[in-house]
């Protein structure tokens, strides 16, 4: 027990303690010094993003027709962001949603996306 540990010290005794690497805190893996190292030298993946060209063309169609974005977004049972991230070009294209838009305001290049 810690009293009985404390004891033994104010006494002068020797004790010995043995203390376990990242007892009680779940940790199942630790990091190496090479772990910064391989972090620098793995590739970055990231997702391609809708063109700022089909952006534009999304929003010339919506704009013909005098639809906003919410109006757009009500027609295709989307939510107003997606259309917004579209035209501006954060958006992860998604051949359904694509198909919605192209269906709502007309023909969409295909070359754009």
């Amino acid at each position: 027990s810690p009293q009985a540990i404390l004891a033994a010290q104010r006494r002068g005794e020797d004790v010995e303690t043995s203390k376990k690497w990242a007892a009680g805190q779940n940790k199942q893996h630790f990091i190496t010094k090479n772990t910064a190292k391989l972090d620098r030298e793995t590739e970055e993946l990231h997702h391609d993003r809708v063109s700022l060209e089909v952006g534009k063309v999304i929003q010339q169609g919506r704009q013909s027709k005098g639809m906003t974005q919410k109006d757009l977004a009500t027609k295709i049972n989307e939510k107003p962001q997606v259309i917004a991230d579209y035209e501006s070009g954060r958006a992860i294209p998604n051949n359904q949603v694509m198909g919605k838009i192209e269906r709502a305001i007309g023909k969409l290049r295909k070359g754009d996306f």
